[in-house]
Order: C-alpha cells, then structure tokens, then sequence
C-alpha cells in the first residue's frame, strides 16, 4: 500500500523529556507508527542517542524523522527562564515546529511547568480565551470523563471555567465521539446552594450556557461512575483528583493481586481469570487514554505523565491523529470568537 505522505498527521515527540527518555518515547512512537498508517512523527533530541534507540525496531523508517536539538530542560529548571534561555531544547524546537505549520501536534512526558509555559509562549493562545486548561481523560464505568482543569490553572475565575466547559464539550463531542456531553462542576455536594465562592459564582453561568448540557453538581465519587462527560474544576482541585485517581488505582490493582495469590485456591482462580480481569483493568488504566490536550492553543500540546510507559505514549499519539482529523483548534475558535 502506498501511503500519500501529504496527508499525515505529524506529530513532534519530545524524544528527550520524562523520568523514561528517550527510550519508552522511541518506543511509543515506532508503536505508533506500526499501528496507524495516518501518522508521522518527529523525534526531537540528540540524534544519536535517538538512532540508537531505533535501531532497537522495526518501522516504516519514512514516517519517523529525526530533528536534533542540543539542549533539554529538567524538572528543576525555572520554566520561564529555561525556556527563554534554551533556545535549543527538545521542547522549544519541537513547539516551534508546530507553530510554523510543519507539524499538527507536539507530545511531551518533560517538565510540566517548561510545556505549560512554552505552550502559551510559543504556540499562543487562541484570540478570545483567557486560560488554557489542561484536560486528560479518566476512566469511568461507561467510558471516560475529561477532567478540565487538571494543573494549568490554579487560581481560575468563573469566566474561565465556563471556557473550559465549552472546550471540553467542543473536544469530547469531536474527539471522543460524546454526543451533547454532559457537563458538571465539582463540588462538595449536588445542591445548587453549595460550594465554595468560585463554584457559587460559576454554577448560574453555566447553567445559563447555552452552549453546554449543563447536569449540575457532581461530587468527586460519582466521577468514576460516569456521572458526567465534562467535569469542570479550577486546576488545584482537578489535579488532585487526578492524582487521587491514579493512586487508588493502582493500590487496588496491588490488593487484588496480593489476593489472588494469598491462597493456593485463589492461585487457581486467578489462573482461569487471568484473561477476563487484565481485560478489565486495562479498559481501567489512565495509560489506555493517552496525556492531557493543552486546549485553546494556535496548535495542539500534549502533555503525558513524567513516568509514562510507551503506550501512553503511543496512544497520545493516537489521539493526536483524532484532534488534528477533527480541527479542533478550528471549532474552539468559532464557538469563542462567536
């Protein structure tokens, strides 16, 4: 089969960002690669260090390019002044490529704080939004829920929460196939009196939206349910409930484990059960559903966990390949600027 190159969806990977750099990076994208005909990425980094982790695999060598920088930004780092500074930095080379047109996606596991601000500093926000959140999916007993905002803005004002809650509704509807998601606001309870003063603010806003299937309040337990589609939050509350996902998680997958091999009797049933349960647990893993768009940017910024495996990133990928197809930045730019 022959492929129209014209037509990828190309994808820069910062090769060079994360606790696992460059190898479970390389690893996601070659996975990528083998499993969709539609994407092409760009590995940013030192090219040596990436064509030694290549040569590991087996790919259409066509649709994975190097593009070498010289530099990379730590976690320690002060983001502002490393990314002005570090001119050179897998990061900054790799936005750059997405804010001049050559690429349609930019994917990261680096420094959170270094891709929140390169992201506005380089790529820029769309004109009519004021915060660009953070917006990762979550596992939920009927699907997945987009958590907005998870970590890109702490101290977020009623406005932007209502911009967050059209985005998110423009992304799942788009991307995840939701049709007239449903949009919820964290809070301490589902009665329209409570809340802290943002959340009382916010809560008649989006109830007047017309532009959202506004359900109400939804408190953090429901979430795993799948009680809402969208659920709306300022970034502190969103990323701890992010985190609090993740390590309840992955606790109960150790205590399920621990208990399955307690006894001899449940050795054997974990034996027969092996093939049903890691079906399971994988449809209930963070990993299945990629990293967290950067939404209301002239382009799309991803940004994985600092630890993620190959197939987070490889499905960050993925789900690249769904944003770009869908023209997001496109839809988010005529529904704000309405």
């Amino acid at each position: 089969m022959v492929i129209n190159m014209d037509s990828l969806v190309k994808v820069v990977v910062d090769a060079m960002g994360g606790d696992n750099a460059p190898f479970e990076l390389v690893k996601g994208a070659v996975e990528a690669v083998n499993e969709s005909e539609k994407v092409k990425c760009f590995l940013v980094g030192d090219t040596d260090t990436i064509n030694t982790e290549l040569a590991k695999y087996q790919y259409d060598s066509s649709r994975i390019e190097i593009v070498h920088a010289s530099e990379n930004i730590t976690n320690d780092e002060a983001p502002v002044m490393a990314v002005r500074r570090k001119k050179d930095s897998s990061i900054v080379v790799g936005m750059k490529l997405v804010k001049e047109g050559q690429a349609d996606g930019f994917v990261s596991a680096g420094s959170t704080g270094a891709v929140l601000v390169g992201a506005q500093l380089i790529a820029g926000r769309i004109r009519g939004v004021e915060r660009t959140p953070l917006a990762p999916l979550v596992p939920t007993l009927t699907g997945c829920s987009l958590i907005i905002d998870s970590g890109a803005n702490v101290d977020a004002r009623a406005s932007h929460l209502v911009q967050f809650a059209k985005m998110g509704s423009i992304y799942m509807e788009n991307v995840i196939g939701v049709k007239n998601p449903r949009v919820a606001i964290v809070n301490v309870g589902v009665e329209e009196e409570k809340g802290n003063a943002l959340v009382k603010e916010t809560y008649p806003l989006l109830k007047n939206c017309p532009d959202i299937n506004f359900v109400g309040s939804i408190e953090a337990r429901q979430i795993p349910y799948g009680d809402a589609d969208v659920i709306v939050c300022e970034a502190f509350v969103g990323n701890v409930i992010l985190k609090l996902y993740e390590g309840v998680a992955g606790a109960l997958v150790s205590k399920i484990k621990e208990g399955l091999m307690s006894t001899p009797v449940s050795k054997v049933g974990a034996l027969l059960s092996k093939k049903a349960l890691k079906k399971t647990l994988k449809g209930f893993s963070i990993e299945e559903y990629g990293g967290a768009p950067m939404l209301g940017l002239n382009g799309l910024i991803m940004k994985t966990h600092g630890n993620s495996k190959s197939i987070e990133v490889k499905n960050s990928i993925l789900q690249c390949i769904k944003f770009s197809e869908s023209n997001i930045t496109d839809k988010i730019k005529r529904n704000l600027q309405e």
